[in-house]
């Protein structure tokens, strides 16, 4: 409440003048039966009677009037009490009305913040718990029935050990997930940036996601051919990530028969822009929103048959923000999904860059 009160006189010389003139009308009416009515010394009574009037009444509001707000200060927590300064106190209610409504109002939104903040802790530590528990206990139940005697035959202790190593590859592999969005959120995963070939890059990427695209008889494809080099500065190694994620996750939720297409376009002058469009089932609208968070998932049956740690967009988002760029998505639900984000230019290409990149 760093707002000043201002000073207010109108309840006092109210009171005031009601009070003198009521006190004025007894004296004269006691003057007429008496010794008769004087004119000037009652209008001298009234004029004093004001003047005691307002000096005290206005006194006493302010003192009044301060005791209360310290008391709400002390109640509330809505400064320290010792910081009041009685003169700021005054009888402008409505000044003061409007401060504590809008502490009111503040509290308000920070108690609402603060609910869904709960909400989002309880959703993630459910999920994480879901996450956790299928791979522990599909170790744990092939580790049971080795105890139990299987292991005594070994192509069957070789085969379930096989399957819990899995189990294990898994724990680790959202471990890994789960640590490296923490480092990237308290800043202590460090990025080497430098110059790199972005078309290399993503071709390398096909190359590597070209079997599992594959078993769906996804194409994997530039919009157009890139003959020459599109240099863009980042950490390559994370950008290959990133990218990756993205790949896996059209490849995931696209069409049997369908195509990932990758296009790169100049945004402005020192960035580009990557789109990642597939034509899958799409996103719902109102899932769009959450897509970047820990472990949400668009299908809310459970499964986990493509794999994954529930991650890779998550951790798509941390690291381009580590990047200081930013990622969108647009999608039409039943027809198609696009991912799209920026990358800054390397300095020795932003000249000409313009001319190699169809805009």
């Amino acid at each position: 409440m760093a707002k000043s009160f201002k000073r207010s006189y109108k309840f006092s010389f109210k009171t005031s003048l009601y009070l003198s003139i009521f006190l004025t009308l007894i004296v004269g009416v006691f003057s007429l039966w008496t010794s008769g009515f004087l004119i000037w010394p009652t209008l001298g009574f009234a004029l004093v009677c004001f003047l005691i009037s307002f000096i005290i009444i206005q006194y006493r509001v302010e003192h009044f009037i301060y005791k209360r707000i310290k008391n709400i200060y002390d109640n509330v927590a809505l400064l320290d009490a010792s910081t009041l300064d009685p003169s700021q106190i005054t009888t402008d209610m409505a000044t003061l009305t409007k401060e504590v409504e809008k502490f009111a109002k503040g509290k308000k939104l920070e108690i609402e913040t603060l609910q869904v903040r709960e909400t989002y802790r309880k959703e993630f530590i459910g999920n994480v718990s879901h996450e956790l528990k299928t791979p522990l206990f599909t170790v744990q139940g092939y580790i049971l029935t080795l105890l139990d005697g299987a292991m005594k035959d070994k192509a069957v202790r070789k085969k379930y050990l096989q399957r819990a190593n899995k189990g294990v590859e898994r724990l680790i592999y959202i471990v890994k997930d789960l640590d490296m969005i923490t480092k990237l959120e308290t800043g202590d995963l460090h990025l080497n940036k430098e110059d790199f070939n972005i078309v290399e890059l993503i071709q390398n990427v096909f190359d590597l996601l070209e079997m599992k695209a594959a078993k769906k008889n996804i194409s994997l494809v530039f919009d157009r051919p890139y003959k020459e080099p599109i240099m863009v500065k980042a950490d390559m190694d994370r950008m290959q990530q990133v990218i990756s994620n993205l790949v896996v996750n059209s490849i995931k939720y696209g069409k049997k028969d369908g195509t990932t297409e990758v296009s790169i376009e100049n945004l402005i002058k020192n960035k580009v822009i990557i789109r990642i469009s597939d034509n899958g089932e799409g996103i719902e609208k109102a899932n769009i929103p959450r897509l970047f968070e820990r472990f949400f998932r668009v299908d809310k049956s459970g499964s986990r048959k493509e794999g994954g740690s529930g991650l890779g967009l998550s951790i798509v988002k941390h690291i381009l923000e580590a990047h200081n760029e930013k990622i969108y998505v647009e999608s039409v639900y039943g027809v198609s999904s696009e991912f799209s984000f920026t990358l800054e230019k390397a300095k020795s290409s932003t000249k000409t860059a313009g001319k190699k990149i169809k805009a």
